[in-house]
């Protein structure tokens, strides 16, 4: 009689390779892994808007991206209004500049004479000769064609003499004429306006001499020869 000898069953135990982890354990430690990722982009995100809240930069315009399109376009415009513009400036200073150019000519003219000045003093010539035609003496003949010409050309001069300094007066007192008031008037207006006040104050003083006699006194008739 064979008698078979019973084999015992012991329950399989799976062994691991190391270095291996279970399945389930991954998977938690995957999710675990995300959600610490979540929570940092969340805190850095958070750390983000306080850091601009605090700079004053608005998220919007950052998101947006069309703030630096508007700070450099308003940068632009500003450098542009600071920028005096040429042909600006020299039409404001048209008014005074001629002004001044108008002074200086009539100096000018007060000093060398002008052709209204040599029109009256023939005027007076000639209505002296025709006052002593008829008879009269040297001192009056010297008087009416002589005397009367050349205090009427003295006169005519004077008068071109104040207008000169009357204009170049009125430039530099009236920096505003022709030009805005916050901006200076330019150099050169009032240096010729400095030259026509100048030449008008000149040919006031030399007229003024000429009118009374006070540089060259008129001719006198000299006693008749004999007795």
């Amino acid at each position: 009689m064979n008698t078979t000898p019973s084999k015992t069953t012991t329950p399989s135990t799976t062994t691991q390779p190391a270095g291996t982890t279970d399945p389930a354990d991954g998977t938690a430690h995957a999710v675990t892994e995300e959600a610490t990722t979540k929570e940092s982009l969340v805190k850095d995100s958070a750390k983000d808007s306080a850091t601009k809240d605090a700079t004053g930069t608005p998220s919007a315009a950052a998101d947006s991206g069309t703030a630096p399109d508007d700070f450099a376009a308003q940068s632009d415009d500003e450098d542009d209004a600071l920028e005096p513009d040429p042909f600006d400036e020299a039409r404001h200073g048209v008014g005074a500049g001629a002004a001044a150019v108008v002074s200086a000519a009539l100096g000018i003219v007060a000093l060398t004479g002008a052709w209204t000045g040599r029109v009256a003093a023939e005027r007076e010539t000639l209505i002296g000769q025709i006052q002593t035609s008829g008879g009269g003496s040297a001192a009056q003949q010297i008087s009416e064609i002589y005397g009367d010409a050349w205090h009427t050309t003295a006169l005519v001069n004077g008068v071109f003499a104040v207008l000169a300094l009357l204009v170049g007066v009125f430039v530099l007192v009236r920096p505003a004429f022709g030009t805005p008031s916050d901006r200076p008037q330019p150099t050169w207006i009032r240096a010729v306006a400095l030259a026509g006040v100048a030449l008008g104050a000149i040919g006031v003083l030399i007229s003024a001499g000429m009118y009374f006699d006070l540089f060259v006194s008129l001719p006198t008739a000299g006693a008749p020869a004999g007795g």
